[in-house]
């Protein structure tokens, strides 16, 4: 049985693949085939991710999504998740959790008691990931109060920030000046940066 290994760290300054070899070794341990390995730096709030995406359309029913846990996964809203969820069902796929033993038990069909261990076990991923996302708006929630209080206590304080790139602004600049036809799709392809990056050039041009 083939598996596709999903890992994902939230920022560039982490290290994406830090569990690959433990989800190598279940993998081995479990008989299972690796059919790809795939890792991104992105944000779990989000459901578009290339390498999710790209995941679910390599992926062929019957195979296994592997991940070291459901936060790995998700850190959606209650929304996106059941939107992924019906995205993982509808390709046929068998999401195995590492870190949630009654997960493994998709990996084998067992009868009426893997029926029963299957709708414990989305019981339980909906639960770790309804609590992965409410972890997740504390954590925005506190950063948030930390900033407020800063600014109470210094008005005229401002975040260090990272500044803009100057060359990809310029870049995006010159691609909306020179052809304003082009979507803000086209211009994120051409320019190699996000759609949101686009969006905020456009506003402040537009200012």
């Amino acid at each position: 049985m083939n598996a596709h290994l999903y890992l994902r760290a939230s920022t560039k300054d982490q290290d994406a693949n830090r569990a690959k070899g433990s989800l190598e070794a279940f993998a081995v341990g479990k008989d299972l085939t690796i059919a790809g390995v795939y890792a991104e730096n992105i944000s779990g709030t989000k459901l578009n991710r290339p390498e999710l995406m790209r995941l679910l359309d390599v992926a062929q029913p019957g195979d296994i999504l592997l991940c070291e846990s459901v936060d790995r996964l998700s850190r959606l809203s209650m929304g996106d998740w059941d939107t992924l969820r019906a995205a993982i069902k509808a390709k046929g796929l068998r999401l195995v959790i590492a870190d949630l033993p009654t997960s493994h038990m998709m990996v084998e069909d067992k009868g009426i008691t893997g029926q029963i261990m299957e709708v414990i076990n989305n019981m339980l991923l909906d639960l770790m990931a309804t609590m992965a996302r409410l972890d997740q708006e504390k954590r925005v929630e506190r950063i948030n109060q930390g900033l407020a209080k800063k600014r109470a206590e210094d008005p005229n304080w401002k975040p260090a920030g990272k500044g803009k790139n100057a060359e990809l602004w310029k870049k995006v600049e010159a691609l909306i000046v020179k052809n304003p036809t082009l979507s803000a799709d086209d211009v994120a392809k051409l320019a190699d940066c996000g759609v949101a990056t686009v969006y905020r050039i456009k506003r402040e041009l537009k200012a």
